[in-house]
């Protein structure tokens, strides 16, 4: 750019382009990089970025996990990039038998239940730190992922409960019940917040998603692991308080494998099937705002299939059931009921959508770093 255009002209300019350009950008001159890395620029065009894109994770016919960006706009679902995860993030989780914790600001944080170890990966940049997760032999743990809407630190939210055989009446305190791990720090700690969640809750493993800076868990109260009550615990990322949220009532005495959760722009979406309903006619819940946070019915999915995510204009992303094991990726129009294939099948329940936008995120984090309790240190991976 002209010496002649006001520096703050160029920062606006600079913050409307997308990320890769930012990155070669950088090399420009020292002005240029300075601006780039800097968190103030990072935050602003974390929020300023339009266009979205949907990651797309799922297994294929040899059971191997496969993940897909599609671009979610007007030529969706014609631009879609198949994704390798790097090889320096497979080498500090150790093993492949890792999964999504969830994704949030163009991050997405994996993690290997045999090493616990969680990474928290940049898709855009390709840059990845690495978290040690404590564990308990006594205790379950469940964890969130999100990034603070306040501050935009990126943390990891560990929760210990008891197993499904424990006798939950029997136990008066669960040690370092829930820690959270900020980045801008690198050590794990206590919740600011004093209200912990009831020990006597049981959470499902693969049920967790993040809306707005706040972390949400399906759960079920220790009474019955099948016909207990149902209800979701919450976590705000700013306050880090916990809070209780009843489930609609056709949701809240069902199966725990009947219900689940996604997020339809800043609103939490909860879909299941009622307690003796067959698998069928699939109902959609919104959550509304105020201190009630009541749900709305939404619509009916009637094919047989599981509600993954929504695309930017709203339309449900459903996985259909053709065979025993196999589904294929549609976008579903509840009004006329019209299904459009995405050209994307996997094998079972494992297909998972995440919206993300392209970010900067981690750009001025050490590459491959690993923080394990107080230490941390520079992994020698690279790709």
């Amino acid at each position: 750019m002209s010496d002649h255009i006001p520096f703050d002209i160029q920062s606006e300019i600079m913050n409307m382009l997308p990320v890769k350009s930012l990155l070669r950008f950088r090399s420009i001159c020292k002005s240029w990089k300075s601006l780039i890395e800097s968190s103030d620029f990072i935050a602003h065009h974390n929020s300023s970025q339009q266009q979205r894109h949907l990651l797309v994770s799922y297994y294929d016919n040899d059971y191997e996990q496969k993940y897909v960006s599609v671009v979610d706009d007007h030529t969706f679902p014609q631009q879609k990039v198949f994704l390798t995860v790097p090889v320096s993030v497979k080498e500090m989780l150790e093993y492949d038998d890792y999964r999504i914790i969830s994704s949030c600001h163009g991050l997405v944080c994996l993690y290997c239940d045999i090493t616990h170890m969680a990474v928290i990966w940049n898709i855009s940049i390709r840059k990845s730190v690495a978290v040690f997760v404590p564990r308990s032999d006594i205790y379950e743990t469940t964890l969130g992922f999100g990034v603070c809407r306040e501050t935009n630190d990126p943390k990891i939210v560990k929760i210990r409960y008891l197993n499904e055989w424990s006798r939950f009446d029997k136990v008066t305190c669960i040690p370092s019940q829930v820690e959270v791990f900020t980045l801008s720090t690198g050590v794990w700690r206590s919740p600011y917040g004093t209200n912990l969640p009831r020990k006597s809750f049981y959470y499902f493993p693969s049920d967790k998603v993040v809306v707005d800076g706040v972390l949400y868990w399906l759960a079920t109260i220790r009474n019955n692991m099948n016909d207990g009550f149902k209800l979701i615990v919450s976590f705000d990322m700013t306050s880090e308080e916990f809070r209780e949220i009843t489930l609609p009532d056709d949701l809240s005495q069902t199966s725990r494998h009947r219900i689940s959760m996604s997020y339809l722009g800043n609103s939490l979406v909860v879909c299941g099937y009622a307690k003796h309903a067959i698998y069928r006619d699939l109902s959609v819940w919104i959550m509304g705002g105020g201190v009630s946070n009541s749900f709305t019915k939404l619509f009916t999915i009637t094919p047989n299939a599981i509600l993954r995510g929504f695309r930017k204009t709203g339309e449900p992303i459903i996985a259909i059931q053709e065979r025993e094991f196999w589904r294929r990726l549609a976008v579903y129009e509840p009004y006329s009921k019209r299904i459009d294939y995405l050209g994307i099948g996997g094998v079972g329940f494992q297909f998972k959508v995440y919206p993300y936008k392209e970010t900067l995120f981690l750009l001025g984090q050490p590459d491959n770093m690993v923080y394990n309790g107080s230490r941390k240190w520079r992994a020698r991976y690279s790709d």
